[in-house]
């Protein structure tokens, strides 16, 4: 029986068009430019005014528009749709099938996945798992936030993080030595207290109380979430290269999760990885939780080389962290 691989074959990207400078939020909350530059290493944001539309789904679209765009696709083709969000639409129906709905992928089935910031890593495996086994052949994975909506913007330590955006791949089914070749997966949800938006859910649903006490908002302990973010992203992918015996001069590029720059130069800094093989857009898109692991493989599509070794790492909310290694399916060109 011939082992299948899960290869992304398309991808796509969106980030709405205003911009959210370090100036201008200074002008809103005790910040600088230099203390964020600093700090967190952005300088911009991307955020989803209301003109341009309502919701994590209307960013969705604009990203399954730019794959369409680039590469043409039966929706009725799609079997599955996994979106990987924090913040979608409504509590229910899941934003997934709202996406489905309208762009015709009709046939698939839907569910939405939470995973914070290691949202994509998830809903990637979850995909992985599906082709591997042979229960579907085309997966559409979207991972998207709009996390204006429940940032602070009178916090200073977590305005100037967030941002909204989206990204989706095409996941099918290979005959080839391309795809994912291997996954780690991880949580830890015996420290919550550290990083989370604790108003909405079942435990604190919708009061005045909740509002007023701001918990429909993210709040995080900066220093302890670096620490663990740093340590369990390194852990992840040493232990993929290892059970993979590969070293670091076979790898082509590393994408980790645009949280922080400090966090990313010191992942790969403990994997001796050099700056230029990993992907960095966290300067001009902010944290985009889910999104912005697809959002770096969108914005590097054309420097990618079929067969090219790439290690994805997140760390986010839950605590979740994980690690994927795959080779890139296919050559775009310039």
């Amino acid at each position: 029986m011939n082992q299948f691989h899960a290869v992304i074959t398309a991808i796509g990207g969106y980030v709405p068009n205003y911009r959210l400078t370090n100036e201008e939020l200074s002008a809103m909350v005790d910040t600088s430019d230099e203390w964020i530059t600093k700090r967190i290493g952005i300088k911009e944001r991307r955020i989803l005014k209301p003109e341009e539309g309502k919701g994590v789904s209307c960013l969705a679209l604009k990203a399954i528009e730019d794959m369409q765009s680039k590469h043409r696709f039966n929706p009725l083709d799609i079997e599955a749709v996994i979106f990987a969000t924090s913040t979608p639409d409504y509590p229910f129906p899941n934003t997934a099938s709202l996406v489905a709905a309208q762009t015709g992928m009709t046939k698939a089935m839907c569910f939405d996945l939470e995973a914070a910031c290691s949202g994509f890593l998830y809903a990637l495996d979850v995909a992985n798992a599906f082709i591997i086994s042979g229960k579907y052949k085309k997966v559409m994975v979207i991972a998207g936030d709009q996390l204006s909506v429940v940032t602070d913007y009178t916090d200073r330590n977590t305005c100037p993080i967030f941002a909204d955006g989206c990204g989706c791949t095409l996941v099918e089914r290979s005959d080839d030595d391309n795809g994912i070749i291997d996954t780690i997966m991880c949580a830890d949800g015996s420290t919550p207290e550290h990083l989370h938006q604790y108003g909405g859910g079942s435990v604190n649903p919708a009061s005045h109380e909740s509002v007023d006490k701001h918990l429909h908002y993210i709040w995080q302990e900066g220093k302890v979430v670096f620490k663990h973010a740093v340590s369990n992203m390194v852990d992840a992918c040493d232990q993929l290269l290892k059970r993979n015996h590969l070293n670091k001069e076979e790898i082509n590029w590393v994408v980790p999760h645009q949280a922080n720059l400090r966090i990313i130069d010191s992942v790969t800094n403990y994997l001796d990885i050099p700056r230029e093989k990993v992907m960095i857009n966290i300067e001009h898109y902010g944290n985009t939780s889910a999104a912005s692991i697809p959002l770096c493989l969108w914005d590097w599509e054309k420097q990618l080389k079929k067969g090219d070794r790439i290690l994805l790492t997140a760390f986010g909310a839950g605590f979740t962290w994980g690690a994927v290694y795959l080779k890139w399916g296919y050559d775009t060109n310039a």
